[in-house]
């Protein structure tokens, strides 16, 4: 199926869009479409950052924009509770877990330091305020719990960790407990250390889980226990979020060991990126490497929005069904992006998974958007179908297969 209507509309005017952009930068306006970097110079060498190690990434097609010691296993503190809270929401989406589920604090969890939301033993919380209490408070006792609740201990639960880490493809990274706390102060002797690449790759994942965007974007107060005095008001420590337009999320973190850490992402004309910074000297300098890093995908980088989440965008054939074809609608915004440079003038085909047959339920993945730039594939996105179809009766499947003789 080529392009439709509809959607090659929405290219034309990104494509006039564009040449206004580029006309005001010729011009001297006041937005400015930069041009690439010459051959002889690497990409970012202008980029002079602080931290230890550092990773710009595109959101969309994971590719890395800039990268700095991007492979250097590091301390990542409180950058960890990316995977604990993500790993929680996993189960969620699944059913594992419900948002109302009570969790019971144990020993362990009650006795954890650095930031908390002080549990007490024995102590029950609804699973969802714990999230929020990770998410936003960056709460090691909450983290601890969760975890125990999820896997049954925190070793099994650390091995949960490992595991996810090694199908994303996390290479250089070994999880020791849920928090980031330095394993030294919980008295173990494994390994606590991630690449600035690999939590890029985890961010990665983590922005498509249901409900992380919320939680992670939150920025307070969230009120624990609003029943009785023991309620702290929970505001999120990445103040970036009201000092950088488009920031979202992620997650901070320091240690002594660590250093100061950012996993950070943003938004900016549908164009998202994620910036991974490790090691930084201070909060300042680690927030300044961080809007750096984006500062120059922004410039660098573009997206097209071709069509949005829930948008229909074609049908696909159903057999045995009380009709003969189903709409179908992106599961979620189909987005391609490209250098500043770059003509985004895609073509799209609707290709059905398998031979569908009825009954078909609405939100059952059913083909796939393949998007074409210059003839080259660039994307795939499942779409979802956007209604039911239910079983046609006898009558309907005997007229059905009279009509297909008479008309092949």
């Amino acid at each position: 199926m080529s392009i439709s209507v509809n959607l090659r509309q929405k290219v034309l005017i990104w494509l006039l869009v564009s040449t206004v952009v580029m006309a005001a930068a010729a011009a001297g306006g006041t937005v400015v479409a930069l041009a690439a970097s010459t051959p002889t110079q690497a990409p970012g060498a202008d980029l002079q950052l602080t931290a230890k190690a550092a990773v710009l990434m595109d959101y969309v097609t994971g590719e890395v924009l800039f990268e700095k010691n991007a492979h250097t296993p590091l301390p990542p503190a409180s950058v960890t509770k990316i995977m604990t809270l993500a790993l929680a929401l996993e189960a969620l989406a699944e059913g594992r877990v419900q948002p109302d589920t009570l969790v019971t604090a144990s020993e362990l969890a009650a006795s954890m330091g650095g930031t908390q939301i002080w549990l007490e033993p024995n102590e029950q919380m609804r699973f969802e305020d714990l999230l929020f209490a990770i998410a936003v408070g960056s709460a090691n006792d909450a983290s601890v719990a969760v975890a125990e609740h999820l896997a049954g201990s925190v070793p099994a639960f650390v091995q949960m960790m490992n595991q996810k880490a090694r199908s994303l493809g996390m290479e250089n990274t070994t999880f020791s407990n849920p928090s980031g706390l330095p394993p030294a102060e919980l008295g173990e002797t494994a390994p606590h250390l991630a690449s600035a690449y690999d939590l890029a790759l985890l961010s990665r994942w983590a922005l498509k889980l249901p409900r992380f965007r919320e939680l992670v974007s939150t920025w307070g107060p969230v009120v624990m226990r609003p029943e009785t005095k023991r309620q702290p008001e929970l505001w999120t420590y990445n103040k970036m979020m009201k000092q950088y337009a488009g920031m979202d999320g992620i997650k901070t973190g320091m240690t002594n060991e660590a250093g100061f850490c950012l996993a950070a992402t943003a938004e900016r004309a549908n164009l998202r990126l994620i910036a991974v910074v490790l090691g930084a000297p201070s909060s300042t300098e680690r927030n300044k490497d961080v809007a750096k890093l984006l500062d120059y995908g922004f410039a660098r980088r573009q997206a097209l929005k071709i069509a949005g989440q829930g948008e229909v965008l074609g049908q696909v054939e159903v057999a045995k069904g009380k009709k003969g074809t189903v709409q179908v609608a992106p599961a979620r915004d189909v987005i391609i992006t490209g250098t500043r440079e770059s003509k985004l003038a895609p073509e799209t085909q609707i290709i059905p998974k398998q031979k569908l047959t009825a009954p078909i339920k609405k939100g059952q993945a059913v083909a796939e958007l393949v998007v074409l730039v210059s003839g080259e594939e660039v994307a795939r996105f499942d779409l979802l179908a956007a209604e039911d179809v239910d079983r046609g009766s006898v009558w309907q499947l005997m007229l059905s297969t009279v009509r297909g003789v008479f008309n092949p």
